[in-house]
């Protein structure tokens, strides 16, 4: 049986990725669904402006889930809530994932609701593997 691996993305990743969190030969195998949260600016989020970071989680599916297939990897992709412990909650309800794959901006990167989110998805699924990894834009 496919491994079912949820990544949650805020930039544009590889299969690359995919393949050195579970291993080239599990990836070749496995079912990944990319999910990319609408993160937006305080700001934004404030003035109840949801849509520059819809678009942009959008732009995150399309070229990821692009550069995964090209790769090899069988990859599906959703936008998300921009709490990423609710998009991946969200996700879990139909894609029985049993490993997380976490992609964060680096360190001074981050945006405001990457803050903790790696301590707070091992907590908060306890159950399933958790891996993670930063990216740049």
């Amino acid at each position: 049986m496919a491994a079912q691996v949820l990544v949650l993305a805020s930039e544009p990743v590889s299969g690359e990725v995919v393949k050195q969190a579970i291993g080239e030969e599990k990836a070749a195998d496995a079912e990944v669904l990319l999910v990319a949260p609408a993160l937006n600016s305080r700001l934004r989020f404030l003035a109840s402006d949801p849509d520059p970071a819809i678009a942009r989680a959008e732009e995150v599916v399309q070229e990821s889930v692009e550069r995964m297939v090209e790769e090899g990897v069988d990859a599906a992709g959703d936008t998300g809530e921009s709490d990423p412990l609710q998009a991946i909650e969200d996700a879990l309800v139909t894609f029985r994932a049993e490993e997380i794959v976490l992609c964060t901006n680096p360190e001074g990167e981050r945006n405001w609701l990457e803050e903790g989110v790696v301590d707070d998805v091992k907590a908060r699924f306890p159950d399933l593997i958790v891996r993670h990894f930063e990216v740049s834009a």
